[in-house]
């Protein structure tokens, strides 16, 4: 198994920053410009990349990624692609950490074994299946791990720490996606005033670093959750400002 994951973090901690994980909804505005900007990104200090999935059926997105999954789809772009995509930037981008953000689902559909042997042939570091419980993961890791290929647990708001515990159980070479809201991605003005102290409980008892996602859009919010996370995750902040601009330049975060 790959340790770009890993190093990221490592690399992260050595710099006394927070590791930023990027998401994109591939295939938004279009599938060219979804690859400029993930170039964009991780020439700008991306640490790990988000590949998101378009799905017909995207419940734990807000209205941005929502709307960016249904003009992907639009266009007719499909998880090989995004598979195909991945490949193209592992060889460009030889060290990033590159998760597959996507729905069981398509998974499920394209078949266990061939989804995992594509995964493992494109560079995919690991995959963050959002709608898979802890209790049936199984079947999904039981055909990653031999390929070297991770998963990245996400963890919502309410999940007792026992449970914390037990999605970290048997996992390495990846990260725990922290959820900081409850509901939906989107910018947030504010992240919940209990948050920090939940990021200090869940980072006691994780052997794997964590990284807090939904909700977080500026650098002051980032720098926040970085002092108490090894990481941070922003996604619909990068995606409405890759539909309304057409591409990621300059400052990744205002």
């Amino acid at each position: 198994m790959n340790h770009r994951i890993t190093d990221a973090f490592a690399k992260a901690k050595a710099a006394k920053r927070g590791a930023f994980v990027a998401y994109l909804t591939i295939g938004y505005p279009t599938l060219a410009k979804s690859e400029e900007a993930a170039d964009a990104l991780i020439e700008g200090g991306a640490d790990i990349l988000e590949l998101g999935v378009p799905f017909s059926d995207p419940f734990a997105d807000g209205g941005v990624i929502r709307s960016a999954a249904y003009e992907a789809l639009r266009q007719g772009v499909t998880l090989d692609d995004v598979v195909a995509l991945a490949k193209r930037l592992r060889a460009k981008h030889p060290e990033t950490g590159l998760v597959l953000f996507t729905y069981y689902n398509l998974i499920f559909s394209k078949g266990l074994e061939a989804f995992a042997d594509a995964a493992a042939q494109s560079g995919i570091d690991a995959v963050l299946a959002v709608d898979l419980p802890l209790e049936e993961r199984e079947e999904l890791l039981g055909v990653l791990r031999p390929r070297g290929v991770g998963y990245v647990p996400l963890i919502a708001p309410n999940t007792p720490l026992e449970r914390v515990a037990e999605s970290a159980k048997g996992l390495e070479n990846t990260f725990l996606y922290i959820i900081t809201v409850k509901g939906t991605t989107g910018a947030r003005a504010e992240l919940p005033p209990d948050l920090l102290d939940r990021l200090d409980a869940i980072r006691a008892i994780s052997h794997l670093p964590i990284a807090a996602g939904f909700g977080i859009s500026t650098k002051a919010q980032a720098e926040a959750v970085s002092a108490h996370a090894d990481g941070f995750v922003v996604g619909s902040a990068l995606v409405k400002r890759l539909g309304e601009e057409g591409e990621i330049k300059g400052e990744l975060l205002p």
